[in-house]
């Protein structure tokens, strides 16, 4: 069954230029098994939940030598994406995020940390793994950008990023590559929040941090609004979708997924729960440990606090806490670093540590301030 929605029941931030279907389960295989590919775009601007369709399209739809390709083509509200690899908080100010309700997700694929909004289109090129073929893909999309700017100078880098006049990046990619099936995804920045981006990409504390994880590769980025505002998201991903068509000899039509909808994507929300897990966002972070000073003195009394933890699986491993006795009894710094291990290294849980611990000294408003104190300094690398 091929249901066709009017426009006034697709977002208006969706429409392209092409005429837009929607699929169940089995239009939707149909529609890929029947037709030389097919183009995708997603109703959703939930991360995890385009990470969960994504990740359904790679396991579901077996691509051999004779499947033909899909292209996927999805927006996101304010994300960072982190690889499958990484450390949060060597790659991210994970407070600033915090505090501006910014989401964090990691993705199955490897490579380095994005930020994604509105502003940002997210490709996903689906082929058999041994079609796969990142310049190829990249060779398209500059194709595409310039179809509809020829003035637009945009090149291909050596690792595989797109270059925009041989200097700013404005794409990064990425890829996973399955028994059978593979998929390589980018980014195109188009007007995404440039300065939010720069803000939460940098971890305070990243050179406190020692560890193995995947490490991001800095570079100056620029949106393409920048050197032509009257681009537009929805501008582009049309563009990008006929040049797929053109190149594959598609009809120009791209067909609507909601990854929300069990219907068309049996099994999609199982997955969608894990990627919003902590265990998987936070506890799949290599083992790491972070050695830290704290300043919690005054000028006439100065004090340092020193804090060595690390970190496996999301929780922390082992804990030292010390402090001069004359601001922190010895016995309270051993009894919040025992009672810490086990924990997830995340603020909630230390601050209920730390309130547990206040209440052994009801009546020792010093003490009880200068474990507030330390409480958060800890959060602050957290």
């Amino acid at each position: 069954m091929i249901l066709c929605l009017s426009p006034k029941k697709v977002p208006k931030w969706i429409l392209a230029t092409y005429h837009h279907v929607r699929h169940n389960y089995n239009g939707l295989i149909k529609a890929l098994t029947e037709s030389n590919g097919i183009i995708l775009q997603s109703l959703s601007t939930d991360i995890y939940l385009n990470l969960a369709a994504e990740n359904w399209l790679h396991e579901t739809l077996l691509f051999d030598k004779k499947q033909p390709p899909a292209l996927f083509l999805w927006r996101n509200s304010a994300t960072v994406v982190i690889g499958r690899h990484q450390n949060p908080w060597q790659e991210c100010n994970l407070q600033l995020m915090r505090d501006n309700s910014i989401r964090l997700a990691r993705r199955k694929s490897g490579g380095g940390a994005v930020y994604h909004d509105l502003g940002n289109i997210n490709l996903t090129f689906f082929t058999s793994k041994q079609s796969h073929n990142r310049l190829a893909n990249l060779t398209l999309i500059t194709r595409a950008l310039k179809a509809v700017r020829p003035h637009l100078n945009i090149t291909v880098s050596e690792r595989h990023d797109l270059l925009l006049n041989g200097s700013w990046k404005i794409s990064g990619t990425a890829a996973k590559l399955g028994r059978m099936a593979s998929y390589h995804h980018c980014t195109l920045l188009c007007n995404a929040d440039r300065g939010l981006l720069s803000a939460v990409l940098k971890s305070p504390f990243g050179c406190d941090i020692q560890s193995n994880a995947t490490a991001s590769v800095s570079a100056s980025v620029k949106n393409l609004c920048e050197v032509d505002d009257t681009l537009t998201p929805e501008l582009l991903m049309g563009a990008i979708a006929a040049e797929f068509a053109r190149q594959h000899r598609l009809h120009p039509r791209i067909q609507l997924i909601d990854p929300a909808d069990e219907s068309a994507l049996p099994g999609v929300g199982s997955k969608a729960a894990e990627l919003r897990s902590w265990e998987w966002v936070y506890g799949r972070t290599p083992v790491f440990s972070i050695n830290c000073c704290f300043d919690v003195g005054s000028e006439k009394t100065p004090n340092e606090i020193q804090l060595n933890v690390t970190v496996k699986g999301g929780r922390i491993e082992s804990c030292s806490i010390t402090s001069s006795k004359d601001w922190l009894p010895f016995e309270t710094c051993q009894y919040l670093s025992a009672n810490l291990v086990g924990s997830k290294f995340c603020p909630i849980e230390t601050k209920l540590l730390v309130s547990a611990l206040m209440r052994i000294y009801p009546q020792d408003f010093e003490l009880r301030s200068r474990c507030s104190t330390l409480c958060e300094k800890m959060i602050e690398v957290m």
